[in-house]
This record gives C-alpha cells, sequence and structure tokens, in this order.
C-alpha cells in the first residue's frame, strides 16, 4: 500500500520539524528535571538539611545557588533556541548539551540511600532516555539535497 492508496478514515501522520522535536524533548526534560527536584523534598530530613544550609554536601551559598539556576536555565534556555537557532547552530548547540547533561544527570544520585534506588534510578533513567532522544535527533537532522551534485536534479525524497 502507498501513501495514496490509504484506506479512509485511516490517521494522517504529519512530519515534525526537527526544531519542534527537540523543544518538545527539552520541555520533557525541564518538567522531569523540576518535579524529580520537588520530590526530593518530601525524603525525610532534606528540608532540616536545606535550612541548616547543606544540600548534598554543599554549603547553600551563593554559588551553590548561582550553579543550581545555571543546571535549570540552561535546558529551559533549549527550548527557545532549539526552534530559533540557524540549523547548523542548532544541531551543534544540542548535541554539546545534551552530551553534558548525560553526567550532570546521573550525578544526581551519588550519595543517596539505596531505599532510593527506585525513584532515582527511573528519574535518571527517564533523563538519559530524553537525553538519547535529542542527541539522536539532532545526530540525524535531515539535510536537503544539493543542486548539481552530479546526478542529475535534486529531488527530494530520493
Amino acid at each position: 500500500m502507498t501513501r495514496t492508496d490509504r484506506p479512509a478514515g485511516a490517521l494522517q501522520e504529519t512530519r515534525i520539524p526537527v526544531q519542534a522535536k527537540l523543544a518538545a524533548a527539552w520541555a520533557s526534560f525541564m518538567f522531569l528535571y523540576i518535579y524529580v527536584d520537588y520530590l526530593a523534598l518530601y525524603k525525610p530530613g532534606l528540608i532540616n538539611d536545606i535550612l541548616a544550609g547543606a544540600v548534598h554536601e554543599f554549603d547553600t551559598g551563593p554559588t551553590f545557588v548561582g550553579l543550581a539556576l545555571t543546571l535549570v536555565a540552561i535546558p529551559i534556555l533549549m527550548i527557545l533556541l532549539s526552534t530559533t537557532l540557524p540549523a547548523r547552530v542548532n544541531r551543534a548547540t544540542n548535541l554539546v548539551v545534551a552530551t553534558l547533561y548525560i553526567p550532570a544527570s546521573v550525578y544526581n544520585a551519588a550519595g543517596e540511600s539505596w531505599a532510593y534506588f527506585y525513584f532515582y534510578g527511573l528519574s535518571i533513567g527517564l533523563e538519559l532516555l530524553l537525553l538519547a532522544f535529542i542527541l539522536r535527533a539532532a545526530w540525524t537532522w535531515p539535510r536537503t539535497a544539493r543542486a548539481g551534485a552530479g546526478r542529475g536534479p535534486a529531488r527530494a525524497g530520493v
């Protein structure tokens, strides 16, 4: 069956631009990233540690807060950048940023108790799947055919 021979009532497949896929993946990553941090507040003793000025053995001073904001702000900006940057820069930026967030995501489980293995295992696993999607979408970004590349006129889809 070809594309023109679809049965009546078949759902139409719409091609989604790579930029929209990347922006959606970064938005999904951000929802997950933020909710993991929010749900972690329910761990016994975490609020007391924060009130005492420590998170993950780090003092919650200006450096920590600045770094935490940066870790959240970059993926937030990637939502916008994925829809506005030129294709070549967009592809490279997504490849670099997603690659850098792999160790950052894995690090979030450092020092956590095994009691929270499911919580952190699931959240980090989902973050890594989203980052893998971003890397794949950026890596396989479709290219346009070059006119006059040696074998007659360029045709889309050939």
